[in-house]
């Protein structure tokens, strides 16, 4: 047993002397093996931590977000750690610029929706009970009877109630969200190591990788942070521009609550269409119950087509163009997946891990229609 050990380690030194390599390529058990085995620890840590784990995903962010900029002021001639410290403040600064303007307003337009639910309650029952009674003349008596009519006009206020009080919980989540302790100081403070570190820690990582796969990894590595770059910093330019723009504008057509329901709009334009079909929906139907004639809701109406316009053909183009290669579809199930598995920590994680995976993908279909296994000619004596 000894003697056929001692032949094997010979012989595969021998293997590495003729080949010139220092140490032997690592089998392909091995290799699946690490992989298997980070991908285990990565959902491991996400199922065991992922309660603590927002603060520094959100840190990880801000870093990723502020390194171009951080990396111009290194070569201006400013310090990385200085230059991390002035741009974290200038962001708490923002942040708390939002919270001391904007808030505030947001919350008294939340209290007149509150003080109005009755109002716009009463309205859809008069208009629901016009329905029924438009087609109980058209159709059967025994189709419309009057409990129905009721059941309607009771449900249709409980709903509107329902969705009042689930928008002024979600602001008042928002508030306590943001009041943690941990999002608060920790993410301020881990984002300026990260950002401060930022260049040794991708070289780090780099220094990591595998020598015979270096290249192919450095390749989708950077693919993967061109996708990811240009979708979160062109993406949050977008929700930006959007926001200000449907804010100012519904406010201008007079709508009471369109600060609100812009930033909503904005906002959530994160997400292919929901922002604008949400946004064009809800600022409709607030229009129908303030202005009592065609015009407003049609002003209404007429900003958010604008919107589409401006974000079709000047926004968009402007800040993601071609370079992001998520199609809608993906982008929109990979926020839902992470959402449904990890929460708001999933959601925050799913656009980074469908770039990921996007690009991983692509390289592999790549190798696939490059190999014989899809180039081989068909055998034509298995054919007959």
């Amino acid at each position: 047993m000894h003697d056929t050990e001692e032949e094997a380690v010979r012989a595969r030194r021998d293997l590495v002397v003729r080949r010139g390599l220092d140490t032997l390529p690592a089998p392909r058990w091995q290799r699946l093996t690490l992989v298997f085995g980070l991908l285990f620890a990565v959902w491991l840590a996400l199922q065991l931590f992922a309660s603590i784990l927002l603060p520094f995903v959100v840190a990880a962010g801000v870093a990723y977000f502020l390194d171009p900029p951080a990396s111009r002021l290194q070569r201006w001639g400013i310090g990385r750690g200085f230059g991390a410290i002035l741009l974290i403040i200038a962001l708490l600064a923002a942040c708390l610029l939002f919270a001391l303007l904007l808030y505030p307003l947001i919350l008294a337009q939340i209290g007149i929706l509150i003080s109005r639910v009755p109002v716009y309650a009463a309205g859809l029952r008069v208009w629901a009970g016009e329905v029924l009674s438009g087609l109980q003349d058209h159709l059967p008596p025994d189709f419309v009877d009057e409990k129905l009519r009721d059941l309607v006009a009771g449900q249709v206020g409980s709903m509107l109630s329902f969705v009042v009080g689930a928008l002024s919980r979600v602001v008042g989540g928002g508030v306590a969200l943001f009041s943690v302790m941990s999002l608060v100081i920790v993410t301020p403070v881990v984002a300026f190591y990260l950002l401060r570190d930022w260049p040794m820690l991708i070289g780090r990582v780099d220094s990591w990788l595998p020598h015979r796969y270096r290249p192919v990894l450095r390749r989708q590595g950077i693919e993967i942070d061109r996708i990811l770059a240009a979708w979160l910093r062109g993406q949050a330019m977008c929700c930006m521009f959007l926001a200000v723009f449907y804010a100012l504008a519904l406010s201008l057509v007079g709508l009471d609550l369109g600060l609100i329901v812009g930033l909503m709009a904005g906002m959530l334009s994160f997400i292919p269409y929901v922002g604008s079909i949400a946004g064009a929906v809800t600022s409709i139907g607030l229009a129908f119950a303030q202005f009592p004639t065609w015009q407003g809701v049609g002003l209404v109406a007429g900003v958010f087509v604008l919107g589409q316009l401006l974000e079709g053909y000047v926004i968009y183009p402007r800040f993601l163009g071609d370079r992001v290669q998520l199609h809608a579809v993906w982008v929109i199930f990979a926020l839902f997946a992470g959402g449904a598995a990890f929460g708001f920590l999933g959601v925050l994680l799913a656009v980074p891990m469908a770039a990921t995976i996007g690009v991983v993908t692509r390289f592999w279909l790549r190798r696939y229609l490059a190999s014989p296994l899809y180039l081989d000619p068909p055998d034509e004596e298995r054919i007959r």
